[in-house]
């Protein structure tokens, strides 16, 4: 409803010189099969997405409507070392991070397969503001085209942290083992699997790269260590 309300008071508003951003999300993709682009069909599978949704589509009726300056960025998975510590990626490296230092014994996690296009929080904010640049408004997928599973993200990121991780067992027992000295360090907890899970998640961002001139600077590799070197 925020966006809905804002929408509403710039419609009213006698200055007509605004520029509107939502901030979408390529949850609104759900299930639909990668790569996601501008023309994938949503197929919403949380109530978070399904909001994201109604925002979505409140832009363009009132920039269709009512001649805005309306915009939606469908931003794929973007972090930085000031992600929250409730996000998977932060909760990751914070913890494989105080597991190598002593101060935690056990990383708790949930689903280790599903996929995210993950990029860097900087180069999605230049994004936004290409977006808003453009004499046209209109909506960009923003993305890396890649994507890479929880699993791979551990894997990675306690490779760059110095730990010597294997992993034992399948499904809900499946555990990460630190090697050197054999203690499990990462356990599963099906409290954290999402009620519909969302499997696989890739941008396409063609549009943005030849309307925007757009294009991720940091790699996959970059935005972990970025992330890494804060915890130090």
């Amino acid at each position: 409803m925020g966006p809905l309300r804002l929408l509403e008071i710039i419609r009213h508003y006698k200055k007509k010189n605004i520029k509107f951003y939502q901030a979408s999300s390529s949850e609104m993709f759900g299930k639909s099969k990668p790569p996601q682009n501008e023309k994938t069909l949503f197929q919403p599978r949380s109530i978070y997405a399904i909001s994201k949704v109604f925002a979505y589509h409140s832009v363009i009726h009132y920039r269709e409507a009512y001649n805005l300056h309306a915009c939606n960025g469908i931003l794929f998975n973007h972090e930085s070392p000031r992600r929250g510590v409730n996000f998977v990626t932060k909760k990751i490296i914070q913890g494989l991070t105080r597991i190598k230092n002593g101060k935690q014994k056990i990383l708790v996690l949930g689903n280790l397969y599903s996929r995210r296009d993950w990029g860097h929080a900087k180069d999605y904010v230049e994004s936004m503001w290409r977006i808003l640049q453009r004499k046209k408004p209109d909506d960009y997928v923003v993305a890396t085209r890649t994507s890479h599973s929880v699993k791979d993200f551990i894997n990675i990121s306690a490779k760059k942290i110095g730990i010597k991780l294997i992993w034992k067992n399948k499904g809900l027992k499946e555990v990460g083992i630190d090697k050197t000295n054999n203690k499990i360090i990462i356990m599963i907890n099906k409290r954290y699997f999402r009620e519909t899970e969302v499997d696989d998640l890739i941008g396409d961002y063609s549009k943005a790269k030849k309307l925007l001139k757009w294009k991720p600077k940091y790699s996959f590799n970059a935005l972990v260590d970025d992330m890494i070197k804060n915890e130090k």
